[in-house]
Order: C-alpha cells, then structure tokens, then sequence
C-alpha cells in the first residue's frame, strides 16, 4: 500500500481517481460508492476502499464547503464548479459506503492496524463520516 498520509487523498488509488472525478464528475463518485456496496462483494480490497473513502472526501469538501484536505489543484477546481445539487443526494449512499470501508471485511482497517498509523487514519475517516452525517 503506497499512503503518502492518512487524508483520504493521500494514497496513489486516490490520487488516480482524483482524475477520474475532474474527467467524470458526480458519476465517478458514486460508481466509487457503489462498487464497495455491491452485494456481491464480500470483502472490499484496499483499492476500492481507499477510492471509496477519496470520493466521500470529495463529496465532504463539496458539501461542506472545506477544501483544506484536497491535495489536487484540479479537484479543488471542480469542486468549486461543482453542481452541488447532483452530489447531495450521493450523502447516505456515502454513509453506507465508508460502514463497508470501516467494516470486519474490509482491508483497509487490516492494513492500517498493521501499519501502526491505524489511529490517526481512523480519525480522518471518521471526520468524513461526521460531515457526511455517517
């Protein structure tokens, strides 16, 4: 797992899925949802949990009007542009989504336990999860 921190965006899935939101806006935030809520995924890779936890961090900076934690230039851009009302209803499908992530079968929280920054990554995550109303 290549993490530069602890941020949703500080990995390399995310930083690679901060350009798919710039290229596809609202769709690519929610296909990042639905895809760890597909319920015939029985264990979310870290992957797709770490590109879960960038789109929830894009809809808590677009929704919560904080950009401080976004790292992308670009995406700091489209947020600003960002049809707000396309992203608000992505809310609970986000609560749901960061459950799966945070979750027994996930292996995020595995690897962050075993990389001994499991605190600090599980505070941030659960500041999402406090602005998106989780």
């Amino acid at each position: 797992m290549n993490i530069w921190g602890s941020g949703p965006f500080e990995n390399e899935h995310a930083a690679a899925f901060v350009q798919e939101v710039v290229a596809d806006g609202p769709a690519a935030v929610q296909e990042a949802f639905e895809v760890v809520l597909d319920p015939d995924v029985d264990f979310v890779e870290a992957e797709e949990g770490q590109r879960a936890l960038a789109a929830a961090g894009v809809l808590a900076a677009a929704l919560g009007g904080d950009t401080s934690a976004v790292i992308d230039a670009g995406l700091r851009a489209w947020i600003a542009e960002a049809d707000h009302t396309e992203l608000a209803p992505l809310r609970s499908l986000a609560a749901e989504a960061l459950k799966r992530v945070l979750g027994p079968n996930s292996e995020l929280p595995e690897l962050w336990e075993d990389s001994g920054g499991a605190e600090a990554w599980y505070a941030d995550s659960e500041r999402l999860r406090s602005v998106l109303g989780g």
